[in-house]
């Protein structure tokens, strides 16, 4: 079998048995949250008749274990149960959600990727110039900066000036054009720490083939360096660059929660954090094992992006 079909086949069964032992994780984390969802719907005036009748109801009077192997068949048959708080289907609940939150990340991954790759590009191409020392200061102030602390200053800076709502008011009725012009701030706090990431990374891979004897040769037969960059440098590069992009698109997937939160963007990150305060388990339960398969395809594809970019791996040399 070729190296790289090898590779591959083993990094989707690695995958596969990853997703399973966080499914545990997550069922345990939320067995592990405090408060009984029979207690807070029913208040602390209930009866522990009425509480047990809930419970059982529930399905919470039964073992974890029991309860786990329950949920995990019904994840294989493609049910994700109901909600708790509402009695709705969570597939129906996470529908819209899903797609804002998707529609947000895939808003900043068309900002952030052209835009990092092609600063690193530049950074690399200057080296140790005045631009490149300026690049590598706003990319490491932007990288110690925690999200929340860019949405809020943000915030203060754009949003009370009238430039961009402060809170995201979006439904299935609003048009492309405001939908991006709601999600603005949002995909700007999201793009300043994605794309500073990517920028150092793929700065430090073309620095690092910038060093090789190909390279060096085509300089001396007279070949402009943008040239050589783009040409020479940049496609044997491209498999860290490859890993850093998807690596942080997943964490963008996954990172969009607290962005969510701060500006009220109808996202799965605020709703698992409004089912968390309900006690809502199952959503929670749903919400988490989405943002873990998304972060785990996104890495499956990063490994074999970057295998697939490697020539001895593809070709079996």
């Amino acid at each position: 079998m070729n190296p790289a079909a090898r590779l591959i086949i083993q990094r989707l069964l690695l995958g596969v048995l990853t997703l399973l032992v966080v499914s545990m994780l997550i069922f345990a984390a939320v067995e592990f949250l405090p408060g009984d969802l029979a207690e807070a719907t029913l208040g602390q005036e209930a009866t522990e008749e009425t509480v047990a009748a809930i419970r059982r109801k529930l399905g919470l009077d039964r073992p974890p274990v029991e309860r786990y192997f329950v949920w995990l068949g019904n994840l294989f048959q493609g049910e994700l149960g109901v909600s708790y708080a509402n009695g709705r289907d969570i597939v129906e609940v996470m529908g819209t959600r899903a797609q804002n939150t998707l529609f947000l990340a895939g808003m900043v991954a068309i900002i952030a990727t052209p835009l990092a790759v092609g600063l690193g590009i530049i950074a690399a191409l200057y080296r140790n110039s005045y631009l490149d020392r300026f690049i590598n200061l706003v990319s490491l102030s932007a990288i110690s900066i925690p999200e929340f602390l860019i949405a809020y200053l943000l915030i203060v800076t754009l949003s009370r000036s009238g430039m961009f709502p402060s809170f995201v008011v979006i439904d299935e009725t609003t048009s492309l054009i405001s939908r991006i012009y709601q999600s603005i701030l949002p995909a700007l706090a999201l793009t300043v720490v994605v794309s500073a990431h990517m920028m150092r990374m793929t700065r430090a891979s073309i620095i690092n083939v910038l060093a090789s004897a190909y390279v060096e040769m085509a300089h001396i037969k007279g070949a402009p360096k943008p040239a050589v960059v783009v040409r020479h440098a940049l496609p044997n590069a491209l498999a860290p660059i490859i890993n850093v992009i998807a690596i942080n698109l997943a964490w963008l997937v996954v990172g969009v929660v607290v962005v969510e939160v701060i500006f009220v963007y109808p996202g799965l990150g605020q709703l698992m954090v409004d089912s968390v305060g309900k006690r809502d388990i199952p959503v929670v339960q749903a919400c988490s094992l989405f943002f873990a398969s998304v972060y785990i395809i996104l890495n499956l594809l990063a490994d074999i992006g970057a295998t697939l970019s490697n020539p001895r791996l593809r070709h079996g040399r």
